[in-house]
């Protein structure tokens, strides 16, 4: 030590001992403490697809090749009797908090949130998410891909922010937050910030954006802080329609389901009982009447139907090969003390499509059906940018196989059944077996914590915790005979109803299709003289045999059960859309909405309300520099919507009704040079009516039109409300291409609802 610094170091300690000698208080606070894992704590991948039934991977018998869950199924165990909720949000809820979804408020998907403890959509704070116990536990968090969990009414960009996934524990987001979004033009956002993909990327597809995201994000991570764990969970949004895929991969499985759904369904099961994933004896369970025979179908619907199957089967491979990359990039940097649970699905296999399929899922919500005529003239853009495709709902019942049912029908297996792999390397013993217990979704979170040693506190942010419903694995994974630790489980979403207790089951007979939004029996619940089915689960694995009428008193105790099930969890009463009035709604009473320049990517549900009513606009804009184009005024998009735009320098007008019907009202001059004041009035005669548009130019009418059939909810569901731009699809596709930013100076747009 020079002499400067021992002189230094001897005043140093004489001033701390001269001040240790004459404090009068306590010593000023330590740094904060640096919050460690447990020794040994896993890093943890948890991965959810979308509407994939138990039957459609290969790794539960499937047609689907899916090699990334067969490796993780061969190092780790395959789950036959796990559970899901029937329905995206409340599986989703489930996963991540380890609660009912009722206890939830998520007791449907959060588009279709009804007012009463149960179903508002409003996670409360007494259950923090699993990713939250994580992330307070010393562990680095991020989602990637589908959310599904905020409130309709709070996606807008002012929020509030607390049920977004950065609110709900996640360090990271980058995804989307409604129940889908289009794989070409995806609505997509950074934390709480929307973000466009790119436009130097003719090849870009969500799946692979999303596996590169996650893979970079686990490098950064990594590489920024070796051996802090991490937990990832990664929902990509497949095969949810639309069903979308590189041409590449859907040139793969041509003519692969040319022999249709019954007989996929016959080799289906034939293979799950060669792997031992259903018990010797299972049946397959009767095909419903509403689904056809296969054999009675007429070659053009044969052919129509297996090119959906094989768009399908397209986006499912892609998807889970992609995941595959995830996997690599989080081993690597575990060190292979990765934990990884894959389920196979948020619910069963989803008859959204109903019976022909479509190429517009977007006009299937305001009742608009394809025949396999409309489909088949577009049979080669199916899984392409210029369709929202859907395959047939007898795809659906394939997909579950060896199952009755589908989704939103939680009555049934078909709906709830969804095929689990855990892997864990080094801590899985009984590498490549299957594990037969009954679990739930809610069952996985604790197990997950479990194995990182997180227990549940008593309170969170001051708020005490709910306990959670689900119990862990853990058990399981060395004691392939050891008694299901769950015993009893209610499912409950719209008026489909279902109870398990100790390998009997009971559940409501469908009274309302899944693909049928727009009557009102879809409106009300159906519950006088519903009729229950019985099942034994320990004998009749798969539900082919109902035992209602053998056992009356069997099938009044599990009524009775579910009652009370029902009861304790929030779950009644039981609804459909009933009690849907007074939705939260920021702007409500607010008819007046003005912009100061461009804005983008605001939800239609947050932005003001231009369908089932009448409205005008106005926009002061400049032109400058000879002929101006570009969008004033965009809801929606290709799929269906509305756009108010410049042409040539002509105001413009167009109304896409769902792809069933254009209108299109245009100016015949070009605007001058200067600066100018643009009118748009729309007049509906009632909802779905027709509606009279009149656009002018500093008040002088320039252009009248009729748009004859309009619509009464809202356009989209991943699409958005753009001022100056439109963005994802074009409303008008053959008069632009997006964003087509306006290019003249738009000082002010003003909306006025009537």
């Amino acid at each position: 030590m020079t002499a400067v610094g021992a002189a230094l170091a001897i005043t140093t300690s004489a001033q701390a001992q001269a001040v240790a000698e004459n404090a009068s208080g306590p010593p000023p606070a330590g740094w904060p403490s640096i919050v460690r894992p447990a020794a040994g704590a896993p890093s943890i991948l948890l991965i959810m697809t979308d509407d994939v039934g138990f039957g459609a991977s290969s790794t539960f018998g499937g047609p689907v090749p899916t090699p990334t869950f067969d490796a993780l199924a061969s190092e780790g165990l395959r789950y036959t009797q796990m559970t899901t909720t029937g329905i995206c949000s409340p599986t989703r809820a489930a996963l991540l908090t380890g609660r009912n979804h009722n206890r939830l408020n998520m007791g449907n998907v959060t588009d279709s949130a009804s007012r009463g403890e149960g179903f508002t959509s409003n996670i409360p704070e007494s259950a923090a998410t699993g990713a939250r116990l994580l992330q307070d536990a010393g562990y680095a968090t991020a989602m990637f891909g589908k959310s599904h969990l905020t409130p309709s009414w709070e996606t807008g960009p002012s929020g509030p922010f607390d049920r977004w996934p950065t609110g709900l524990g996640f360090g990271h987001f980058y995804g989307f937050l409604g129940g889908d979004t289009n794989q070409w033009a995806p609505a997509l956002y950074s934390d709480n910030t929307p973000v466009e993909p790119p436009t130097d990327d003719p090849g870009y597809i969500l799946d692979r954006d999303l596996a590169d995201k996650a893979v970079q994000w686990v490098n950064r991570s990594g590489g920024a802080n070796p051996g802090k764990p991490m937990f990832v969970y990664y929902a990509p949004g497949t095969a949810h329609a639309p069903h979308h895929a590189p041409a590449d991969w859907i040139a793969k499985f041509r003519g692969k389901f040319d022999n249709g759904w019954d007989a996929v369904r016959e080799e289906t099961l034939t293979r799950q009982k060669r792997m031992g994933i259903v018990p010797p004896g299972t049946q397959l369970a009767a095909r419903p009447d509403i689904i056809p025979a296969w054999s009675s179908l007429s070659d053009k619907q044969k052919r129509v139907y297996a090119r959906e199957m094989e768009v399908y089967a397209a986006a499912l491979a892609y998807a889970d090969y992609q995941i595959g990359r995830v996997v690599d990039a989080m081993r690597a940097d575990a060190k292979g003390n990765l934990l990884v649970v894959y389920v196979q699905g948020d619910n069963g296999a989803s008859p959204e499509g109903a019976i022909d399929g479509t190429t517009n899922e977007h006009a299937l919500f305001h009742g608009y059906f394809d025949n396999p005529d409309d489909v088949g003239a577009r049979l080669g853009e199916l899984g392409s940018s210029t369709a929202l495709n859907h395959y047939s709902a007898g795809w659906a019942i394939a997909m579950d196989a060896p199952f009755p049912w589908f989704k939103q029908l939680p009555s049934h297996m078909g709906a709830i059944r969804n095929g689990v792999v855990i892997s864990w390397p080094g801590q899985i013993k009984d590498k490549g077996s299957l594990r037969p217990q009954f679990h739930h979704i809610t069952d996985i979170m604790p197990t997950l914590l479990e194995a990182a040693h997180v227990s549940v506190p008593q309170q969170v942010d001051g708020v005490t915790q709910q306990p959670m419903d689900g119990v862990s694995m853990r058990y399981s994974f060395d004691a392939k005979n050891a008694p299901s630790h769950r015993k009893t489980q209610y499912y409950a979403i719209w008026d489909n109803l279902g109870i398990y207790s100790d390998g009997w089951f009971a559940g409501t007979e469908p009274a309302v299709m899944p693909w049928i939004w727009t009557t009102r029996d879809s409106l009300v619940a159906h519950l006088k003289d519903r009729k229950w089915q019985l099942y034994n689960l320990t004998t009749d694995f798969s539900q082919s045999k109902d035992l209602a009428k053998a056992h009356p008193e069997k099938l009044a105790e599990m009524q009775a059960l579910f009652n009370a099930e029902a009861e304790r969890n929030q779950a009644l009463p039981i609804r459909r859309y009933e009690y849907r009035d007074g939705r939260p709604d920021y702007n409500a009473g607010i008819s007046d909405f003005q912009f100061h320049g461009p804005a983008e990517r605001i939800p239609e549900d947050v932005a003001p309300r231009l369908f089932g009513r009448s409205f005008s606009m106005t926009a002061d804009v400049g032109v400058t520099s000879g002929r101006t184009d570009g969008v004033l005024m965009a809801v929606g998009g290709r799929f269906g919507g509305m756009s108010w735009y410049l042409k040539e320098g002509r105001p413009t007008f167009h109304y896409n009704l769902m792809e069933r019907q254009r209108t299109t009202i245009a100016a015949d001059a070009p605007l001058k040079d200067g600066d100018h004041r643009l009118g748009l009035e729309f007049r509906q005669s009632a909802p779905k009516g027709a509606a009279k548009v009149s656009l002018t130019v500093d008040g002088k009418a320039v252009a009248t039109g009729d748009v004859p059939e309009t619509v009464n909810k809202r356009f989209t569901l991943d699409e958005s409300f753009d001022v100056g731009s439109d963005r994802g699809t074009p409303v008008a596709p053959e008069h632009y291409a997006t964003p087509n930013r306006f290019d003249g100076v738009l000082t002010n747009l003003e909306v006025k609802l009537d």
